[in-house]
This record gives structure tokens, C-alpha cells and sequence, in this order.
């Protein structure tokens, strides 16, 4: 399988960063950020909205728990038509919540833009023992520390879809940026109430109250909300007065969601075979874990009010939050993972460590080899400008490792690559001159 290596020069990287649409030009007639990112792709066009408008639902409601066809085998629905449906139901806002990433967060954002459809960004993070916690970003700040840690989680997992999440270390990067729903029956809260298997099931409240005390305790009580959905299946309304109890009990609010996989009822049946996939089952065995009415799927703000009737303030709730936390992602000014570096040192210094000991590897002294040092010395500079050491940090095989086609650091600092990778034996009289690209200014 051949994987896109991201932008291959320095003004590219800086564009993308910077949220700038790629100039369209006779060289470049496909304006996008590369062939299989997730957010644009060269057999996908741009985004033509429906030419049905935006309908204003009668109850106010927002849909807070959401999956799209990016939660891989779990969602069904692209990220647009996720907005065109939640348009269409009047919702006053809808969230985003994959698992374990954004990587749909810039298609949705662009269809919602061009429907008018407030956004909300989160997700649904992995948490070892199969447990899942459900994060909404209160804002940018809030958007900005989840993406951080979603990226130091992949990191430090080391392989594909395999995050390493620790919930305190989410817990001091949430600074009450984030809101926290006990989520789905992987969730801390539910996991610990449906424990007891059973027909009738036994709900353990007691087990449930010191897992939703957990929570409290590390994000906060103004952060954490009792999540309650009703996808039509009998137990939907004991459990749902148990939580409510619970949420009462220990004063937390309550948040109606649909917990939806798919956008409307028609893609129900796809959203069941996906998730019998995911779980490596037969459809027929998998079919005991799906509701039985096919409800994952969005819902209006009338549908709600009426499934909910028995919590009103649940519904109430969703719409509160969904104003709260909604922002147009183009606020965001993306900034690269940080990387842990040595005590003493900043990025930017602890690249040119590095940097100089390879120099001294490949051509010896400064005094030696002064031409060599000057183009390292201007290549750091550049590199320090645009803010750009962590590129070479953290993906230290983008940087060092030779291409048939060069990647942006390879490009724009060719020396710094060739000496960050030098060894003993790899001596050399002297760079070759490098034309290095800066980034134009405004």
C-alpha cells in the first residue's frame, strides 16, 4: 500500500498548516492537500451542498455523540451527509466524535459551513481494558489539547490504530477545556452499571455512583455529563432512570444523544454490517449487540422530546452544550505534537545538538569546514522561523531517511538531513550548495 508522506516543500507544509486553500494553476489543476488524506482526495470533488435549505426544528436540540464512516467498521455516513441529515432535522448543532482521531473533522467543517450547521469537535477515545471515554472540545483551546493528545497517544502506541491513552495524564491535559459524557456501554459509568449480566439485567448503582465519582474527580463537576440514549430496546428506560438517578445524586447534569452511527434509518442496515465486521462476527450472532429498532441514527429535536419526555432537561441540555461549545474550525491554528527533549534544552536547541554532532561526524570541525557550518547554521535559522523543529523530532525517518521524491524537511533542509543522519565513516569534503525555499511573507 503506498502512503501519502504529506506536503513535499516548506511553503506547502506552512500552507497547510495555515489553512490556506492550494492556488489552482495550470500545473496544479487539482487544488487540494494530497491523494489519500482524509480530507481531500484527487477522485473527490469539491463539496456542492443540497439545494434543500436548512429547516428550523421546533425544539431546539443538538446531537453530541456522533460517528462517521472515519470510526472505522462503527460509523456508516460520510462526514457530509451527517450534516446535510442533521440540517434537514433542524438540529442546532452537531458533533463530531470518531474514534481515536479527526480525521474527518475538515470535511465535515466545510459541509457544515456551507450548510450553516453550527459544529462541535470531540471524539471517543480508546482507553485500555476496552473502556471508551467520550471528549467534547469546549472551544479552540479545547480543540487544540485533544488533537495533542490523540497525537502523544498514537505516538506513543507505535503502531496503526493502536493509541496508548492514560486517563490522568487526560485529565491534567483537559484544564477544563473539555466536556466528559459517560458515553456508550463502554463507557466507565455504563460498563460499571450493566456489569451484572441478566434477564431482567441487574443494574449495579452502587459499582456505577464510585465510577461516575471517578470521573468528577479527575475532570471536574462543572466538566462531566451523564449521558442517557434510547435506541427502543426494553431495558432503554430502567437504564436510563438509573443514570438519571445517579446524575441527580451526585448533581450533574443529563445530556440526551442518539449515539448515532449512521445518519438516518436507511443506512441502519449498512451500520449493523459494519459493526458485526469491526467485531469479526456473523450478522446473525452480532445482531443480540444492536438495538433492535436500528435508532443509532440522528434524530430531530421533536423525536427527541418525545423519546426523552420522561427527562426533559436531557434534551434541554444538548442544545445548552451545543451552543456552548461550537466554532467554526478555521478559528484553529494548528501547531505540530510537542517533543519531549532533554532537560535544558528547547526544540529548536536541542535540534542543533544534534545537528552539530553530526556535523562534526560528516565534516569535522567548524574551523575545517566553515562553508559546511554556514549552510547548517542558515538552514536551522529557517527552520527555527517557521517554528518547524518538532518536524524533524518527531518523524526522525521523514527526516533522515533518503527519497526517490523528497519529503518538505528534505527539500528545504538538505544539508540538516544529510548530517542529522551521518556517521562515522560517512566523511565528505563538503556540502554541495543548496538553493534552501523560505516561506514568502504576507
Amino acid at each position: 500500500m503506498n502512503w501519502y508522506h504529506g506536503p513535499r516543500t516548506w511553503s506547502e507544509l506552512e500552507r497547510v498548516l495555515s489553512g490556506r486553500p492550494n492556488p489552482r494553476g495550470p500545473e496544479n489543476p487539482h487544488p487540494g492537500d494530497g491523494s489519500d488524506a482524509p480530507a481531500w482526495s484527487r477522485t473527490r470533488g469539491d463539496y456542492t451542498p443540497p439545494h434543500r435549505p436548512r429547516t428550523q426544528g421546533r425544539v431546539p436540540y443538538a446531537e453530541l455523540h456522533a460517528h462517521s464512516a472515519f470510526s472505522f467498521l462503527d460509523g456508516a455516513s460520510s462526514p457530509e451527509t451527517m450534516v446535510e441529515t442533521a440540517a434537514e432535522l433542524g438540529l442546532t448543532a452537531l458533533a463530531l466524535t470518531d474514534h481515536d482521531g479527526m480525521y474527518g473533522v475538515v470535511r465535515f467543517a466545510e459541509a457544515a459551513a456551507e450548510l450553516g450547521l453550527p459544529t462541535v469537535f470531540g471524539a471517543e477515545l480508546s482507553l485500555p481494558g476496552g473502556e471508551h471515554l467520550l471528549v467534547l472540545a469546549r472551544g479552540q483551546e479545547g480543540y487544540r489539547r485533544l488533537s495533542r493528545s490523540i497525537a502523544h497517544a498514537h505516538l506513543r502506541g507505535g503502531a496503526k490504530s493502536e493509541p496508548r491513552y492514560e486517563i490522568t495524564e487526560l485529565a491534567e491535559a483537559a484544564g477544563g477545556h473539555w466536556y466528559i459524557l459517560t458515553g456508550c456501554r463502554k463507557g466507565r459509568v455504563r460498563r460499571a452499571l450493566e456489569r451484572n449480566e441478566g434477564d431482567p439485567p441487574a443494574f449495579d448503582t452502587g459499582a456505577a455512583a464510585r465510577a461516575l465519582t471517578e470521573l468528577v474527580e479527575l475532570f471536574g463537576k462543572d466538566r462531566v455529563v451523564v449521558e442517557l440514549t434510547y435506541h427502543g430496546v426494553p431495558e432503554d428506560t430502567e437504564r436510563c432512570d438509573a443514570l438519571a438517578a445517579l446524575a441527580a445524586g451526585a448533581g450533574l447534569p443529563v445530556v440526551a444523544t442518539t449515539a448515532a452511527h449512521c445518519a438516518g434509518p436507511e443506512d441502519a442496515r449498512l451500520a449493523s454490517v459494519m459493526a458485526a465486521l469491526g467485531a469479526r462476527d456473523p450478522l446473525e450472532t452480532h445482531a443480540a449487540h444492536l438495538p433492535a429498532a436500528g435508532g443509532a441514527h440522528l434524530r430531530s429535536g421533536e423525536e427527541m422530546a418525545d423519546l426523552f419526555d420522561r427527562w426533559p432537561r436531557a434534551v434541554e441540555t444538548a442544545a445548552r452544550l451545543g451552543e456552548e461549545c461550537a466554532f467554526d474550525l478555521q478559528l484553529i491554528a494548528p501547531e505540530l505534537p510537542p517533543f519531549d527533549v532533554p532537560a535544558g534544552h528547547t526544540e529548536d536547541s536541542h535540534l542543533a545538538a544534534l545537528a552539530y554532532a553530526g556535523a562534526g561526524r560528516r565534516y569535522g570541525t567548524r574551523d575545517e569546514m566553515p562553508q559546511a557550518y554556514a549552510q547548517i547554521d542558515h538552514e536551522l535559522g529557517v527552520i527555527a522561523e517557521l517554528g518547524f523543529p518538532g518536524y524533524f523530532l518527531v518523524n526522525p525517518s521523514s527526516a533522515t531517511t533518503p527519497r526517490r521524491h523528497p519529503l518538505p524537511g528534505q527539500r528545504v533542509g538538505r544539508e540538516l538531513c544529510r548530517v542529522l543522519r551521518a556517521r562515522d565513516h560517512q566523511r565528505r569534503p563538503g556540502p554541495r550548495p543548496v538553493a534552501v525555499r523560505t516561506v514568502p511573507g504576507p
